[in-house]
């Protein structure tokens, strides 16, 4: 059976990657040429332009205290002469092949070779294709936002004089108002977190044409790819805020702080002088306050507009409750009239894999995925530190997959084979096979699920597990480009089973175009009944509304301001996810 028990599999598919791959992964093109000011940069301690040549300063990343790469300009080309491999176009499917902006949601004119996944997502999805396609206010606030991103990126002049506002105004030298508007966003929690709050991050970005940088403190700059064409997400490491230590609730620049020691009527004028603040903290995450969520107030709004710089920290999958922003609303809705698909066009335009990571990728999917005629994923987390025994979660899975026809049921020592499949002519042909791809920090869910249907694949069922970690490791390069690869494995199936509250289902829920089924949780003594349920949607989750009225400053059910394309999340009570009307995933012919 095609399995890899053994959790080394990634890790020597990783090193092998990261000594075949060019110093080059995660930038795209050329950054741009230096600006002149009127102020000496170094002389203020601001961060170094480019060099003459154009090339932002290499930043190096380390593996577990070894080299795994590094990363450098653009301009850099992948000199190895073998690297990971490129999924090759099913026959039938030139139409998935030959799509690979995605329908203009991504931009042409990167160097394909210096990040692999970008112009190849299509072909990873060769069984199926998705029909949700990004509008044309989608597109073209996009290439509007890049514009914006180029010309006020890092090592701009631009950007040197926004810079200054952080800095003192060296000689007593007057400093001219900000030319452009920042939003820095520094990580919290896993991966999954990670995602689904940068996501949101950069929309509210778009929204209020605000730069979007990223904290590269942590290992992102080594997952992912630069999104926006000759400039860099990345916050120079020169930024003089320490983002990642400093910032929390209690900050005296928090916006939510600032109400809550002031209030509002001693706050908020000072907002609307000729000299506002020169940078605001904004706190989103799961413990904010009824003050941080005057963040999603039309009037704070368009008081935290004239602040040039805004840190911004959340664990949360925050995009719903920008519809709550009048200013915000209709250009939201013109941009995704299908609300149901905002993470599956941000999450595809954002985040492109390093080619160390598609390595991994493409390679597993190659060996282990791509010969089932069928696939099915199922995510299993288990979030409390007092889990119950695997038998139980087991059952429950077996519960679920076996009531929705997801897998042949087993009764003893008799299998229910599956059932035959019709060729593309009609004709039929024998029993096709079933590859289900399991993701879990533990090794004893794969043992016990091939005892069931014994490893003689007599059922037409194979298990593979990648990776077993035993526990997270949020941070460290090598733990998170498997989750990473892990959830790009799981968005290719055609069936996906997920845990309950898990954002690393999410992201790959909401990559793949697909509603879940959520296996309810927590499971304690015995199993729930229904043991899953058909999430509403392909969205995350938002788990903590804000439920705030702006008006009143009293509770207001956030869904039912929102109706009618919010719902109620199958997995966390309280939560709510973005929904519209129901569409499948069509199934390319060359696969059925």
């Amino acid at each position: 059976m095609a399995n890899c028990k053994s959790p080394s599999f990634f890790v020597l598919q990783w090193l092998q990657k990261a000594g075949d791959s060019s110093p080059s992964p995660s930038s795209a093109a050329a950054a741009p040429a230096p600006s002149t000011t009127s102020q000496s940069l170094s002389e203020l301690g601001i961060a170094s332009p480019p060099d003459s040549a154009g090339k932002l300063p290499q930043a190096e990343l380390f593996l577990d205290g070894a080299a795994a790469y590094t990363t450098t300009s653009s301009a850099a080309t992948d000199s190895a002469s073998e690297g990971p491999a490129t999924i090759p176009p099913s026959p039938g499917s030139s139409d998935v092949a030959q799509d690979k902006l995605l329908g203009s949601l991504l931009a042409a004119g990167f160097d394909e070779e210096s990040c692999r996944s970008r112009y190849q997502l299509a072909s990873l999805y060769r069984r199926r294709t998705s029909p949700y396609k990004p509008s044309p206010n989608l597109i073209e606030g996009l290439r509007r936002y890049e514009a914006l991103h180029e010309r006020c990126g890092p090592y701009t002049g631009a950007y040197n004089m926004s810079l200054l506002r952080l800095k003192p105004a060296g000689g007593g030298r007057p400093i001219r108002s900000a030319m452009c508007k920042y939003l820095v966003w520094t990580p919290e929690n896993g991966l999954g977190n990670r995602m689904v709050s940068l996501a949101s991050a950069f929309l509210y970005a778009l929204l209020a044409e605000r730069v979007l940088l990223i904290d590269s403190s942590k290992d992102l700059g080594g997952l992912f790819c630069e999104p926006f064409p000759r400039s860099t997400w990345l916050l120079p490491r020169e930024f003089p805020l320490k983002v990642s230590a400093t910032f929390n609730q209690k900050h005296p620049q928090s916006y939510g702080n600032l109400l809550r020691t002031a209030g509002v009527a001693a706050a908020l004028p000072p907002l609307l002088g000729t000299l506002p603040p020169s940078f605001v903290y904004a706190h989103l995450s799961h413990d904010y306050d009824s003050n941080d969520k005057r963040f999603f107030c039309g009037p704070d709004q368009h008081l935290l507009e004239k602040i040039p710089w805004m840190v911004l920290r959340s664990d949360q999958y925050f995009t719903p409750a920008l519809f709550l922003v009048p200013a915000f609303r209709g250009r939201l809705g013109r941009m995704f009239p299908e609300k149901e698909a905002v993470f599956h066009h941000l999450g595809r335009y954002l985040f492109h894999p390093t080619n160390a990571v598609w390595g991994l990728i493409t390679d597993y999917y190659e060996a282990h995925l791509a010969r089932g005629s069928e696939m099915l994923g199922i995510q299993i987390r288990l979030h409390f530190r007092k889990e119950p025994a695997l038998e139980l979660v087991v059952r429950q899975i077996l519960n679920c997959t076996w009531t929705h026809k997801l897998l042949p049921e087993v009764l003893g020592r008799r299998r229910r084979p599956l059932a035959a499949a019709a060729t593309v002519n009609g004709s039929s042909g024998p029993s096709p096979s079933k590859a289900v791809l399991l993701t879990s920090l533990h090794a004893g869910f794969l043992e016990r699920l091939e005892g069931v249907y014994g490893r003689e694949q007599a059922a037409g069922v194979s298990f593979h597990q990648p990776s077993q970690e035993g526990r997270q490791r949020t941070g460290k390069e090598e733990h998170d480009a498997k989750a990473l690869a892990e959830m790009y494995l799981l968005s290719t199936a055609e069936e996906l089973v997920t845990s309950a509250w898990s954002t690393f289902g999410y992201v790959a829920q909401g990559l793949g175009g697909i509603s879940p089924w959520i296996l309810r949780g927590p499971v304690h003594t015995r199993v729930p009944e229904p043991a899953c349920v058909r999430g509403a949607s392909m969205e995350p989750c938002f788990h903590y509304p804000p439920n705030y009225d702006c008006a009143t400053g009293d509770y207001m059910d956030t869904r039912k301001m929102l109706a009618p394309f919010t719902s109620k999340c199958g997995d966390r009570k309280g939560g709510l996810k973005l929904v519209g009307r129901k569409r499948k995933m069509t199934r390319s012919t060359s696969q059925r």
